[in-house]
């Protein structure tokens, strides 16, 4: 770990983190359809953010011990895998539902942080986009892109 980029990147998604707060104040409060508005979920993210960058940044100035310079290097093969897997997210989101994009997106995201695995990666992906589908569309009577027509789940 690199405590100086640690501490810079805290403070840089802390930033974004406020301005999406702010941001989101802007949104609509209320949606077609939806008792939950377009702006909750943006308000939501943005304090995550900033609560988990002020966490990073308290830690990189808790842990201040020097260590040996040592080259890390870059994973750009797990990179350009989760970024496409990401840009194929947002693009497949409408046309196979949230609840299939988003099992495949952390289906892809699991394994290819931690080979193996499978059942376990099986299990929190079904269980964490079921139920975020269910929390968001039953309990808080919000609207997301459900499953595809072909499938006759709809």
């Amino acid at each position: 770990m690199n405590k100086t980029f640690d501490r810079y990147s805290g403070i840089v998604f802390f930033a974004i983190g406020i301005a999406f707060v702010f941001g989101s104040r802007s949104i609509s409060t209320s949606a077609y359809g939806s008792n939950v508005g377009a702006n909750i979920f943006p308000m939501i993210l943005g304090s995550f953010l900033a609560l988990l960058s002020l966490r990073l940044i308290y830690e990189t100035f808790r842990n201040q011990q020097k260590e040996a310079r040592k080259k890390q290097q870059l994973d750009y093969k797990r990179f350009g895998i989760i970024f496409t897997a990401a840009v194929l997210y947002a693009l497949l989101l409408e046309p196979i539902g949230f609840v299939l994009s988003t099992f495949l997106f952390l289906m892809v995201g699991f394994q290819t942080m931690q080979r193996g695995r499978m059942i376990i990666s099986l299990v929190i992906s079904a269980a964490f986009s079921l139920g975020v589908y269910y929390l968001y569309v039953h309990v808080l009577d919000g609207s997301l892109p459900g499953f595809p027509e072909w499938l006759g789940l709809s």
